[in-house]
């Protein structure tokens, strides 16, 4: 079994920045790809990010150029740099494989961005 505890969230005025972490263990394989996925209020999960095991990664239109998904398979960890952060980038942030394993949802992080 698999488990993996997302960090860095936090509240940020419009245009910070903050830097998510996801440390991984159990089943968790280096050639998983991995994702961000968020969920805002009252709206459903969506995926962010992706990234292969080799580090070719997919975006989602409306954080594509703002956001950069990255890993460190020695460290068991993936990381969402998220730049110029807006009031819509609210949302509790869960980082799991690609496509997700239901089990693998951890308890994620809050990200709030005020204007």
């Amino acid at each position: 079994q698999a488990q993996l505890a997302e960090s860095g969230g936090g509240l940020v005025q419009a245009g910070g920045s903050l830097r998510l972490s996801c440390s991984t263990s159990g089943s968790i394989r280096d050639n998983f790809f991995m994702a961000w996925y968020r969920q805002a209020p009252g709206k459903q999960r969506e995926l962010v990010a992706r990234i292969s095991s080799g580090g070719w990664s997919v975006y989602a239109d409306s954080v594509r150029g703002r956001f950069t998904i990255s890993r460190d398979n020695a460290k068991n960890t993936v990381y969402l740099q998220m730049n110029s952060l807006k009031p819509e980038d609210t949302a509790v942030y869960y980082c799991n494989a690609f496509p997700f394993i239901p089990a693998y949802w951890g308890q994620g992080t809050q990200v709030t961005v005020s204007s």
